[in-house]
């Protein structure tokens, strides 16, 4: 039980640390990129809040 529980905590802090790298590479991607601050903010709270969906749409939009 306590095998279980510890892999469950070291896969989410996987998954977590991952999240968090995705946000702070779409932000800095969005500066690279020659955009605003406001715009690379608003990238960074959409991959926060939707990682996934998040990740598709900045993919999409980010090229000109």
């Amino acid at each position: 039980m306590i095998i279980h529980f510890t892999g469950v905590l070291i896969f989410l802090f996987f998954f977590f640390v991952l999240h968090i790298a995705l946000c702070v590479w779409g932000y800095r991607d969005s500066i690279r990129r020659g955009r605003s601050n406001e715009y690379a903010i608003i990238v960074l709270v959409g991959l926060l809040f939707f990682p996934v969906v998040g990740l598709i749409v900045y993919l999409i939009i980010r090229n000109d």
